[in-house]
């Protein structure tokens, strides 16, 4: 993710040196469309690991649920024990 920020600062450095020091039309084209293809991929990482971060904690949830239910389990016999 850092790495995306990096290239992103970079791109928009070198806008800032074309717009002083006018390096031409083919360097505006290629540095939008990059631009463009890095943010993309910056967005879609972001929902990636957005969506893995909730399914994690569902997991997370449903096993600790499981445990919750197992002691529960293993306390009722005990409970319901007829009384001589």
């Amino acid at each position: 993710m850092v790495t995306w920020c990096i290239v992103l600062f970079a791109l928009g450095c070198f806008a800032m040196l074309d717009s002083f020091y006018n390096y031409g039309q083919i360097y505006r084209s290629i540095n939008s469309t990059l631009f463009m293809l890095v943010s993309l991929a910056l967005l879609y990482r972001i929902t990636k690991l957005k969506k893995s971060g909730r399914t994690e904690g569902y997991i997370e949830r449903i096993r600790n649920l499981e445990s919750r239910i197992e002691a529960m389990q293993h306390e009722a016999p005990k409970s319901t024990a007829p009384k001589a």
